[in-house]
């Protein structure tokens, strides 16, 4: 039986560090437009209290902004009511409420809603929300970079390079429009049934690679006087960066989700490359670790069923073992291919033996009902659309030298 043993904490914060100043080669733009006017989304309150005070107005004034934009969704100063008209004239010189702009927006045959969000330097990332089975549990899947660094085999996102990191403002921005185009503000506050109730954070990117803007966007998302979501509503799903685990769990304290794919090091470190610096007994002792983690509160394990390479009854039993002293949840996820994947999806017959193997030793394994794969909006097929396009016209100018 393996032992867990925590971190020394001088090495886990060493890597902490490294983690962070690596993210900030990947920083977002500055969010001052070029005619100089500042973003007031993703600012934190004290941020946006320093801003008010900049421009000689009292700190109040920041309460008041708040409201106007997390609650009521208001993004013209004009609008905003409860504010004189020369201070709103004086805010519309100075700032600007945005959003992502709407590139593309798709809807699948079940309902899923796939948005194409451009941002102010023309980088794009993939949002989706998928309608719950109830009315109000409707989830808007968030991207936190441009890209991922990840490569996992299986994944499409994988295949498109790290780019940048988003920053909070388009974080927090992309359920802001999802919200704007399901007409869902002002936010409620009377337990009023909404389609868009939860935040999965299983975009594209790694979040904990990210940590400080999507840290900044969920606290801004979670306050209670905006948007107000509670953290029970907001799932993270990590690829296992373990260091950063125990921070979020600290911090942030939402849902986390595990994406472990495979239960032996061998073939986790082909699948899910970071496997190789954080192997699986690190990644399950920080799983243990996990601030929160409870009956009520199991973490989820993403496990995506590949033909032949971890779909196995003895792949299931391991797992269970694997599991053994964590509250948890195994979501089985047939593999949603892409064009070019090189793997297969498993069989339903294989799938369903290896959810009974799990469901008989006490946990809940269902097998998730792929959504959205008619328009590439399921699990792991998230690409943006113009980084598609680039990648087929490399491809045809390929051919063309081939040719010539």
């Amino acid at each position: 039986m393996n032992i867990s043993v925590a971190p020394t904490p001088d090495l886990t914060e060493a890597e902490r560090a490294r983690i962070l100043a690596k993210s900030a080669l990947f920083a977002p733009p500055p969010a001052t437009l070029p005619d100089g006017r500042r973003d007031l989304v993703g600012l934190s309150r004290e941020e946006l209290a320093a801003e008010m005070v900049a421009i000689g107005e009292k700190p109040f004034r920041a309460k008041q902004l708040w409201h106007w934009i997390y609650h009521q969704g208001a993004t013209d100063f004009a609008k905003m009511s409860t504010i004189a008209r020369p201070m709103q004239q004086k805010l519309a010189e100075r700032f600007v409420v945005g959003r992502p702009g709407v590139d593309t927006e798709q809807t699948s045959e079940d309902g899923t809603r796939k948005f194409l969000f451009a941002f102010r330097d023309n980088q794009k990332v993939e949002t989706v929300y998928i309608p719950g089975l109830q009315e109000d549990r409707g989830a808007v899947c968030i991207s936190t970079q441009v890209g991922c660094t990840l490569s996992c085999k299986f994944c499409h996102t994988g295949t498109q390079k790290l780019v940048r990191n988003l920053g909070a403002a388009e974080i927090v921005g992309q359920f802001m429009a999802a919200r704007d185009s399901y007409g869902e503000w002002p936010s409620p506050t009377d337990g009023t049934p909404r389609l868009l109730s939860t935040i999965v954070i299983m975009g594209m990117g790694e979040p904990l690679y990210n940590y400080e803007n999507t840290a900044k966007a969920m606290k801004i998302i979670m306050d209670g006087e905006g948007i107000g979501l509670s953290r029970r509503r907001i799932t993270l799903s990590t690829s296992g960066v373990v260091p950063m685990m125990d921070r979020c769990g600290e911090e942030l304290g939402v849902g986390l989700a595990v994406s472990l794919h495979a239960v032996r090091d061998e073939i986790r470190d082909e699948i899910v490359p970071l496997n190789r610096k954080y192997p699986i007994a690190e990644l399950m002792a920080a799983c243990r670790r996990y601030p929160g983690a409870s009956n009520a509160r199991r973490i989820t394990f993403e496990y995506v069923m590949l033909k032949g390479v971890n779909d196995s009854e003895a792949d299931a039993r391991e797992l269970v073992r694997l599991l053994k002293g964590i509250p948890a949840k195994v979501n089985l996820i047939p593999f949603n291919p892409w064009p070019g994947s090189p793997y297969e999806t498993s069989s339903g017959n294989a799938i369903h033996r290896f959810a009974k193997v799990v469901s008989d030793a006490g946990y809940s394994s269902p097998i998730r009902t792929p959504r959205g794969r008619d328009i590439l909006a399921a699990c792991g097929q998230l690409k943006t659309e113009s980084e598609r396009r680039r990648v087929t016209r490399a491809s045809l100018d390929a051919n063309k030298v081939d040719a010539a």
